[in-house]
């Protein structure tokens, strides 16, 4: 094992070795933009992963960083511009649901149902119709999938965070618009609720139309790469990676997804994650006009500091897992620990300042979750048909709790809602428990993964490339 605290490279004739200082872990690499196609016994390469090392080889470290920025301008903005219509439909039944308070124009009242039948919505948003299930029922953990063929596990933590801060950015703008429009409210025969959901979902139509023609597809598909480049962005990608590729379809992957029980620890740790969460963010407005600060309209306002801190939190926390040198799991463990914090106190403080802020700093951290769950689940699916069951089976079944959470919030617990926080609290620190398990069914795999990104930081600094790659050794101690 190197003792010194930096990797180290010793060079041969046509490869290098690159010695990590973390147990010894040593990854071969070559010189960028050189022919790869000799061993250092000048006998060539029978290596049948030979054109993947080529191609991996084919870009300056330059080059790279100026292609990887291209497709982040490329896809990033457009995914995040579909999720900030997905948390803008999301934060509308929150928002509605306190406008006009009091009026006949209030929703509540001219819906004519009452609180506790209100909140049966949110079931809408989780069980939902065939004709639904074909349009935004897959469109979240399509954003993942997509992630998956163009970046490496341990670079979506980042890609992530800037999709769900604008996510958080769709918090700030729902809460602006809702005030807006409850002050137009009636104009035109119209309720202020209607228009707030008239004007977003004409938006969305609209915007809907230019992200269908400029999504970009597979990297092996799109017109703007070149081949080298095309070659490059798929021989970086692990071995377990999706690719364009693969066949349509594989019962095989499914039957391995469904016998690896690290499907069903991610899929529990987001059931209870959402279940606590979820009742808490969707009654978050309410609570916040309970707490009697000021007016119905300003109240509104009052969502905007803790999308605000959530953004903060997330580019904090995704910057630094993406430096390679935290484990991710430690920030979701981490997190479920402040989120119990903060519920103990919307249980247990009187104070509606310290309930406010405990809220606050709560759900801001919750957000904050899932940016740093995903990228974990991605380093533990495999090809094409694993990855795009894996990950819809988690964002599906993991989503119960979203049906289940805001049925806890009801009318005979206002206005505090000490018991649900109570419960919310108790769901949480389950799944801190079951995170940290996972962890530890996990922890071969990730550990590998931030060495690797470690050692690519490294070899880049000599304009190298990194031969070897990731297995998931989790799952093949598990024999499978």
């Amino acid at each position: 094992m190197s003792q010194n605290k930096d990797p180290v490279a010793t060079t041969s004739t046509s490869t290098e070795v690159l010695e990590h200082f973390s147990r010894g872990k040593t990854f071969h690499v070559a010189r960028r933009a050189d022919a790869l196609s000799d061993t250092p016994d000048g006998s060539s390469i029978a290596d049948p992963d030979t054109e993947r090392k080529k191609a991996l080889t084919a870009l300056t470290a330059e080059e790279e960083k100026k292609l990887i920025r291209r497709i982040d301008w490329r896809l990033i903005p457009l995914l995040a511009l579909l999720y900030v219509m997905k948390k803008l439909d999301e934060s509308n039944v929150s928002n509605a649901r306190i406008m006009n308070k009091g009026t006949p124009r209030a929703i509540l009242t001219q819906l004519n149902i009452s609180s506790d039948e209100y909140g049966m919505i949110t079931v809408l948003y989780t069980v939902r119709p065939p004709s639904a299930v074909q349009t935004e029922a897959g469109m979240f953990p399509g954003i993942i999938l997509q992630l998956t063929y163009w970046y490496r596990p341990d670079e979506m933590a980042t890609r992530l965070g800037w999709i769900y801060v604008c996510g958080s950015i769709a918090g700030i703008i729902g809460g602006v618009f809702a005030y807006a429009f409850n002050g137009v409210s009636g104009r035109l025969g119209v309720s202020g609720w209607q228009w707030l959901f008239i004007f977003e979902g004409a938006t969305t139509i609209v915007l809907s139309a230019l992200i269908l023609f400029r999504l970009p597809d597979f990297p092996s598909t799109t017109s703007w790469l070149s081949e080298r480049e095309k070659a490059f962005i798929q021989a970086r990608l692990p071995p377990n990676a999706p690719r364009g590729a693969e066949e349509n379809f594989s019962w095989g992957e499914i039957v391995t997804s469904l016998k690896d029980k690290r499907l069903w620890l991610f899929t529990l740790s987001w059931a209870l994650q959402t279940c606590g969460g979820s009742g808490v963010k969707f009654y978050q407005s309410t609570i916040i006009a309970n707490l009697g600060f000021s007016d119905i309209a300003t109240a509104q306002l009052l969502n905007i500091p803790m999308s605000a801190l959530a953004i903060i939190i997330i580019v904090t926390c995704t910057w630094l897992a993406g430096k390679g040198s935290i484990p991710i799991p430690l920030f979701p463990v981490a997190f479920t620990v402040i989120i119990v914090a903060c519920y103990g106190v919307m249980t247990a403080y009187p104070s509606d300042v310290g309930v406010y802020i405990a809220m606050m700093i709560g759900n801001a951290v919750s957000t904050a979750w899932f940016p740093l769950m995903w990228p974990w689940r991605a380093q533990t699916t495999s090809r094409a048909t694993g990855s795009a069951f894996a990950i819809g089976f988690v964002n599906s079944y993991g989503q119960v709790g979203d049906a289940i959470g805001p049925q806890m919030f009801l009318d005979k617990y206002e206005p505090r809602y000490q018991l649900p926080f109570g419960f919310s609290m108790g769901l949480i620190a389950l799944c801190g428990w079951n995170c940290a398990y996972t962890w530890w069914v996990t922890r071969h795999t990730e550990r590998d993964t931030r060495k690797h990104k470690l050692a690519r930081l490294e070899a880049k600094k000599r304009n190298n490339t990194v031969l070897d790659d990731v297995s998931d050794h989790d799952l093949e101690r598990a024999g499978r």
